[in-house]
This record gives C-alpha cells, structure tokens and sequence, in this order.
C-alpha cells in the first residue's frame, strides 16, 4: 500500500503539483506504525487529480476529496483546502481550494495536521504536531471550542485519541469536551456508533469509557452504561467496586483483537443489572441476562445496529449466565452449545468478565476452554430434521423470530436424541404451539 501511495505522490508531483501524505498516516508514521490507510493531499484540483491518475472515484468533489483505487487498495486524494461555517456540526458549508497552510488549520488536532513528502523524507508541521506527539499531548489546532462546533463527532475522537494513543490532555482540551458536551446529540446514530466501536477495539477502552462519563457524554448516548454507577455488587465475589467498575475492568481485559460483536458484548453484558437489582440473603440480578438481550435490542436500533450484529449481541448478553451449567450438561447438551457459532465469543466473554472481578478466577474459563476442545464434542452436528421453510407451510405461521426460536428447541431436543425423525420433529413443533398462551 505505501509503494501504491508513492507512486500516487509522484505522479502529482511529476505534473508539477505539491502532494503529501497527510493527517493519520503522518503520526502513524512518526509513532512508527504501519498505517491503515494512506491519505493523500494535493495542490491539484478534483478535475486535475481525476485527468492525472488513472481509476478514480469523486466521493466528496464538491469537498475537494477523490478516492483513487489502484492495485487493490483505496486512497483519499485532497485538494488542500479551507473551510467555510459548518451549518451542520459534520461538513462545512463550502470550502475554498488553499495552500498547505491553510489547510493544516482546518484540521482537528496537532497530532493528525502533519504532512509528509514521501520523495524527500522531510514533514511540512505548521501546528507543532510533531512537539505534541513527543510529549504525548492531544491538543486541538487553534480554538478547542471552534473545532469541535465544526465537528461534533471530535467530542468522542478526541477521547478516543487520548486514549488509544497513550496521551494527555493538553490545558483546556477536557473542559472544552464536557463545555460542549451537549453537542454530540447533533451527531447521526451511525457515527457514534462508528466511533465507540473504534474506542471499544482500540486501547484503554476502560479509560475511554470512564472519561466519557465524567465528560457527561456517556449519559447522552448510552444512559443504559452510565446508569450502572452505583449499582452494588455482592462483595464477597466482587470486590472492585460497582458494577461500571466492573465494566471498565472487564473491557481493559478484552484481548489484543477482539472483534466488534465480543467488545460491545463485553460492554453490555451487565446492562440488566440496575432493573434486576434485589436483596434477600446476598445482593441478587435475577434474570439480568435476559433483561439485558432485551435492552441490548433497544440500545441496537438507537444506535443503528445491522440485524445481524443486533442480534448476534442479545445472544452473547443472554446466555452469558448459561455457561456455568455447561459442566453439569450432557455431552449431547454440551457438543449443542459448543457448535454454536458465537460460543468462542461467548467464553472470551467469560474470559474478559473475571478478570474484570476481585478476586480474579479463570478456573471455569480453563475447563470450558479445555472442553470445547474434546474430540467426542467436535463432531458434525446432526443433520436437519426441518427448515424454517417448512415450519410456517405445515402450520401457518408467518416468518419472523418465532421461527428461529422454534428451530432452536427442534434442535435443542434433537441434541438430547428426544427427536430422531422428520414426524418426531414435526409432532413436537405441534406440542410448541399449543402450549403457546
């Protein structure tokens, strides 16, 4: 990828334009990491950038941005620019084509307003990034206010980068965040949701949760996390504090790559425990999983979860009690829950909920973990006795979750070898329906 963007500098170059690596590919590079992408800024017009490279794409013209794909990977080429009033708190209302200076104004903190020619190995800093970076601060270029009414996403990048990147605060840059906070309601479901998943898999996201509440922000976007404060836990099994201090513990635990399902399901794996808080001989959350799939569907649709990525957590947060009955199962019960797809997220979970504990046990985590690596519990699971398909033919019922859910007890019995055959499978669906109330 990097040869691809050189060759892309030179070419600009070679017409007689400037043209940089710019903004996170700048620190990534200084910090010495591979970067993730490589941006691209250019004294050349999106009319001129599209004449000189060959496979283009106008993404955001009218903002100066073109996205040029060559050898299997894309680069955002810009058009240095400045920015007029950002009606919006997301996209100015017009930009006007500048230089390399006026450009780097525009951007959102000293670390990421850098550029970097690749031919001559020198870096182009007009706002002191590389100082910042040295000192490990997070600053933002200019008016902390100004920038962040221009984007109001920045509320959460600047937490982010704070945190994933090891730095501190520059004087003023916190109280700027939780001065605005009221902004970030102004920013689109998706983004957040973009930006707390990239806060979740990045590092410190304990921390990146904590500063979130203290900034106020928390209670804005996820009320069903901040309300966790305060909610106590039995101390003999939990002597790191409340419930969020749990949480935090848990999410700091997570491992090196987690994917999104298992960090957001290490977020919410508690959620149910303030509606399910009781006190009889010990401090109890009866069913808190199940509330907490219920409020995980709610938190999905706010922040606009795919279907699958909703669904996939209700099922980590529901069951994430169910595994200390593994144990005592049958192998036929234990090889049904260790083919489920989710299950390896399931027990990371696990792994993540008791280190996020005091005293800290991975003993059940070590002999699930063992288990699911038997040989006797590995084979195919048993073939399909019906479909989806011919559940709502044979009995009328119209598609939608019923239909899994009554596929999972098909399967469930068939497991435990109460079923055997296509009539078995279709008389106890009948038994289902009729004990529906």
């Amino acid at each position: 990828m990097e040869n691809t963007a050189l060759e892309i500098v030179k070419e600009l170059k070679d017409k007689g334009f400037e043209s940089y690596f710019a903004g996170g590919t700048v620190r990534d590079l200084l910090l010495g990491k591979a970067p993730k992408d490589y941006d691209i800024v250019t004294s050349a017009k999106p009319e001129e950038i599209e004449d000189i490279l060959e496979h283009t794409i106008p993404i955001g013209k009218k903002f100066g941005v073109i996205l040029a794909v060559r050898n299997g990977h894309n680069f955002e080429v810009a058009t240095f620019r400045s920015d007029a009033a950002y009606s919006d708190g997301r996209r100015p209302d017009a930009v006007y084509f500048t230089d390399p200076k006026e450009d780097a104004l525009r951007r959102d903190f000293t670390i990421n307003g850098m550029f970097y020619d690749p031919m001559t190995k020198k870096v182009l800093d007009f706002v002191d990034g590389q100082e910042d970076l040295k000192n490990k601060t997070l600053r933002f270029i200019g008016d902390s206010h100004e920038r962040i009414v221009e984007d109001n996403l920045r509320l959460l990048r600047a937490i982010r980068f704070k945190n994933s990147l090891d730095l501190e605060y520059a004087p003023g840059t916190l109280d700027a965040i939780k001065n605005n906070k009221e902004l970030i309601q102004n920013v689109s479901a998706e983004r957040i949701q973009d930006e707390l998943t990239k806060i979740l898999l990045g590092k410190n996201p304990g921390q990146a949760l904590r500063e979130m509440s203290g900034a106020g922000i928390l209670q804005i976007i996820l009320p069903e996390a901040e309300a966790l404060k305060g909610v106590k836990q039995p101390e003999l099994y939990h002597k790191e504090g409340d419930v969020f201090e749990h949480i935090l513990m848990s999410l700091d635990a997570l491992p090196e790559k987690p994917s999104t399902e298992l960090a957001w399901a290490v977020l919410l794996h508690d959620i149910g425990k303030p509606q399910t808080y009781s006190v009889s001989d010990r401090i109890r959350y009866n069913g808190h999983a199940e509330k907490g799939s219920e409020l995980v569907g709610e938190i999905g649709k706010r922040l606009k979860f795919s279907n699958e990525m909703a669904s996939n957590l209700k099922w980590l947060v529901a069951h994430h009690m169910m595994l200390g009955d593994l144990l005592k199962m049958k192998k036929a019960r234990q090889a049904h829950w260790i083919h489920q797809p989710l299950f390896n997220e399931l027990l990371e979970l696990l792994r993540a909920d008791a280190l996020g504990t005091k005293p800290k046990d991975l003993s059940l985590y070590n002999e699930l973990k063992k288990l699911s690596e038997e040989k006797e519990l590995l084979l195919p699971s048993p073939e399909i006795l019906l479909t989806g398909k011919e559940i709502m033919e044979e009995f009328g019922i119209k598609e939608g979750p019923e239909i899994g859910e009554i596929l999972d007890k098909v399967h469930h019995a068939q497991m435990e070898e109460h079923i055997r055959t296509k009539e078995e499978a279709l008389k106890f669906v009948q038994e289902i329906l009729e004990k529906r109330p």
